[in-house]
C-alpha cells in the first residue's frame, strides 16, 4: 500500500521537488508533490534569500496534509509521480538539489 493511503490529515507527507521555476522578478517558484503526484505544496523564495541564507532547495521537504492542493490533471500527477520517483532514486530528502 501507498505511503500516501493511510494517512490522515494531521500527518505531515514527505513531498519531493518536481518543478522549479525561475522568474524575471528574482523569485524560485517550486513545486513539491506527493510520491503518487496527486498532491502539492508550492513554494515561492527570493533568490536574495536563498544566497543570504546559503541555502538551496532541498529534494523533499516534510508538509501538514492540511497544506496540500489536489492536482486535477491525470497528465499533471502521472508526470509529478515520475518525477517523485526519479527524485527519490537520485537524492536523499535533505540533499540541496
Amino acid at each position: 500500500m501507498d505511503e500516501d493511503e493511510n494517512r490522515s490529515h494531521d500527518d505531515p507527507v514527505r513531498c519531493w521537488l518536481v518543478e522549479r521555476t525561475y522568474t524575471d522578478r528574482g523569485l524560485v517558484d517550486m513545486v513539491y508533490a506527493t510520491p503518487d503526484g496527486s498532491a502539492v505544496r508550492r513554494k515561492q523564495i527570493s533568490t536574495t534569500i536563498m544566497r543570504q541564507r546559503g541555502t538551496e532547495a532541498t529534494a523533499a521537504v516534510t508538509v501538514d496534509a492540511d497544506d496540500l492542493e489536489p492536482v486535477g490533471d491525470q497528465d499533471t500527477r502521472e508526470r509529478y509521480a515520475t518525477e517523485v520517483e526519479r527524485m527519490r532514486e537520485q537524492h536523499g530528502p535533505d540533499e540541496e538539489v
